[in-house]
């Protein structure tokens, strides 16, 4: 979600609309329950019909996207899980993470009662009214677990105060004890067999619970604002450690972000946009291993002076060195066409392999499917598919990804689209190795 300036809609979308409130606690299972039986069941004999009357595929695509609907009619923590979800295409099918990957976290924003709570809760009864001298009362942004408002400071300046939703804690706990739970039932299922169902849960879980850690996210937006440095006309954001709070995030408010700048800027604007978003990307995974992995459009916004600007630092991992450079080392060899190499480095950062796998013909499909996509322009190229048709070759070959691999990759898939709507032409692998260089034999 923005977290700055952007003049974004924040009325709930139909779907979310219909979603129960956040904050009605009661009963919260059997709510759940209710709606999933509601929601499901239904879909489940349409799902069937479509089947027998326009084929497996026509049935299995409707049953995931009212899968997708389920979760936004769930609320908060089921959105953002089906957004984490949506990106594990190592055990997910892909058509599944296609209809994931479209939610939306947009909901209403806090009213005056609830806002005057969050402020409490933040800062005590009275204690925030010394500290800002204006705050505008309506929400500049609103997502599942903050409002975005603009104020300035008693002391003078504008700011952005992302003050998070009274109550999301103990739900979002709730939401995903059940879905821990649902996940230990559906591992013992026949259909799961081989899949580390609780695995995958748990690390989203994990992901999503971080996102409610503020005083994390404020140290992860200094600290991605000091890695970024050095990478010319990108803008993270300056944090006023001072003034946040572990319920509250306070920044420098960056004024007139509009979603839209970049499609009025002329053509070698948007190709610098697409090279300084990349470029940053990629110094995130290549040389300070500690990556934002939620750069999509709500988060990623280019000004009219040329600046990219990088928001919302909630879901950002520190990679161990050994997958920094291990990652850092399958795109130098990807960008050289070194196939072999690269399938050698899939093995190497695996979590294991399989009894019966076959690691030699492993190597060779993924030689292949490297050496098809080294060289190719953005408009030629899809990580996303490039992502989906590895993925699908350790499964075969019996090969089990990193969990920790995800986040990296995560990283890619969110801005690939925004990237190659700006630049068509460019060159994912060649504008990879001055950084890669740095990366692997520069100094850090």
């Amino acid at each position: 979600m923005t977290t700055t300036g952007a003049e974004r809609r924040t009325e709930p979308t139909p779907a979310v609309r219909e979603a129960p409130a956040p904050l009605a606690l009661a009963g919260r299972g059997a709510r759940v329950m209710a709606i999933v039986a509601v929601t499901l069941v239904p879909a489940v004999v349409a799902g069937l019909v479509r089947t027998a009357t326009r084929g497996r595929t026509a049935g299995r695509r409707y049953l995931y996207r009212r899968t997708a609907v389920l979760l936004m009619r769930l609320g908060p923590t089921f959105i953002k899980a089906g957004q984490v979800l949506g990106t594990r295409r190592d055990v997910l099918p892909a058509a599944l993470c296609d209809e994931l990957s479209v939610l939306q976290d947009s909901v209403a924003p806090l009213n005056r009662a609830e806002t005057r709570r969050a402020f409490a809760e933040a800062y005590g009864p009275r204690a925030a009214e010394g500290r800002f001298a204006h705050v505008e009362e309506r929400p500049v942004a609103s997502g599942s677990v903050a409002s975005v408002y603009r104020g300035s400071l008693a002391s003078g300046g504008q700011v952005a105060i992302k003050l998070r939703r009274p109550g999301i804690d103990r739900v979002m706990r709730q939401d995903l004890a059940l879905m821990r739970a649902g996940a230990a039932l559906a591992a013992r299922l026949p259909v799961f067999r081989g899949v580390p169902v609780t695995d995958v849960v748990d690390s989203m879980c994990a992901a999503v619970l971080g996102q409610l850690d503020f005083t994390r996210e404020a140290d992860s937006l200094t600290r991605l604002r000091d890695n970024l440095a050095p990478v010319p006309r990108v803008w993270v954001p300056q944090v006023h450690q001072a003034e946040s709070r572990p319920r509250c995030i306070v920044m420098e408010f960056i004024p007139d972000l509009d979603v839209g700048a970049a499609a009025k800027c002329p053509p070698a604007v948007r190709r610098r946009f697409a090279a300084s978003a990349l470029t940053a990307i990629y110094q995130m995974l290549f040389v300070d291993g500690f990556v934002h992995c939620d750069m999509h459009p709500g988060n990623l916004y280019f000004t009219r002076q040329g600046q990219v600007v990088v928001l919302d630092a909630g879901f950002s991992v520190q990679l161990t060195e050994r997958l920094r450079r291990l990652f850092a080392e399958f795109f130098m060899n990807m960008s050289t066409g070194r196939g072999s190499r690269c399938a050698e480095i899939v093995i190497e950062s695996s979590a294991g392999v399989r009894d019966d796998a076959d690691l030699d013909g492993f190597i060779v499909r993924m030689a292949d499917l490297v050496e098809r996509s080294h060289g190719l322009p953005a408009k030629e190229f899809s990580l996303i598919a490039f992502a989906t048709e590895m993925f699908d070759l350790q499964r075969r070959f019996g090969i089990h990804a990193a969990p920790e691999l995800i986040f990296p990759l995560l990283s890619l898939l969110v801005i690939e689209g925004t990237i190659r709507e700006l630049d068509p032409e460019i060159d994912f692998q060649e504008t990879a190795k001055p950084v890669l260089n740095r990366g692997l034999f520069g100094a850090r």
